[in-house]
């Protein structure tokens, strides 16, 4: 997924972010505070905690624009993983915390909801990064119920090519449940902000 170059975006976006220019940041927040904000909130299940780690999101990339990577894909996957990896934080904080005050369940309880957070915040984020071609195809077939001839029409491709998106799409989705909590964040990326 990841490609040489950045998108020329990407690169203007970091070394005016890296300038400290505002309207940088202001660009940068409406393009993707929707995906963050939807994002957190799927694995916090709270709009106040997702408000917070969308504020924590564009404050760190503030703070710190040099940390991304362009050899790691887009900007806005870096931006889901940013997102991801602050929410599954927060909440193993939060399911922490109310467990200390025995409010929380069992430690196992915890975990695996901890663990189902995760898995929904890896799955957002092979979405957010997977090429467009891909998402495309999966948004037709699952947000608007097409089989992959309907898909391929709509598309304006071949039933193969709609196959093989499908099928491609399909496979990066299926990894989000086979990754360990360990490996969610690639070095560099996993930092808790």
């Amino acid at each position: 997924m990841a490609k040489d170059a950045p998108p020329r975006w990407d690169r203007r976006m970091q070394q005016r972010l890296a300038r400290g220019e505002a309207a940088a940041l202001g660009e940068l927040y409406d393009r993707f505070a929707a995906l963050v904000h939807s994002q957190a909130y799927r694995v916090l299940e709270d709009e106040e905690a997702a408000d917070q780690v969308t504020r924590e999101v564009f404050g760190y990339i503030w703070e710190n624009p040099d940390a991304y990577d362009p050899k790691q894909g887009s900007m806005r996957s870096w931006v889901a993983r940013l997102t991801n990896s602050q929410a599954v934080h927060r909440l193993r904080r939060s399911e922490a915390a109310a467990l200390a005050e025995g409010d929380g369940g069992t430690t196992e309880e915890l975990e695996q909801k901890v663990r189902r957070a995760a898995v929904a915040a890896r799955a957002d984020y092979i979405v957010t990064s997977m090429p467009a071609p891909l998402r495309d195809a999966l948004e037709l077939a699952y947000f608007q119920r097409r089989d992959y001839r309907q898909t391929a029409a709509d598309l304006g491709v071949t039933e193969d090519e709609a196959r093989r998106r499908l099928r491609l799409g399909l496979q990066l989705l299926s990894t989000a449940n086979t990754r360990a909590l360990e490996d969610f964040s690639p070095p560099g990326y996993g930092r808790t902000l």
